[in-house]
């Protein structure tokens, strides 16, 4: 241990590493899309219609790599989207026609 008049911090409390958080707020989940939190909010209803990735039900963050995953999809970097996000754009279609 150090000596009692040292003013640096005990070995033990500095950061040993940094953690890059999977789950992020509002503010980080839009500015991962280049909104601010005001324009993602005003979108989120449609991008949730579009298959955006829903926020974690217990924290109300949202996970970047879920995000990242569907970017993939949107810019056709990914495989083949699923059945299930096929079914929501076509469902998302045909309530727009009307």
């Amino acid at each position: 241990m150090q000596a009692a008049n040292d003013n640096r911090q005990p070995i033990g409390a500095s950061i040993r590493f940094s953690v890059e958080p999977r789950l992020v707020p509002v503010a980080k989940a839009a500015r991962r899309l280049h909104l601010s939190a005001f324009e993602f909010e005003a979108k989120r209803a449609e991008l949730l219609a579009y298959g955006f990735p829903p926020p974690c039900p217990v924290t109300g963050h949202y996970d970047l790599m879920a995000i990242d995953a569907w970017l993939d999809r949107q810019s056709g970097l990914a495989s083949a989207p699923s059945a299930a996000i096929v079914e929501q754009e076509f469902e998302r279609r045909l309530a727009a026609i009307g």
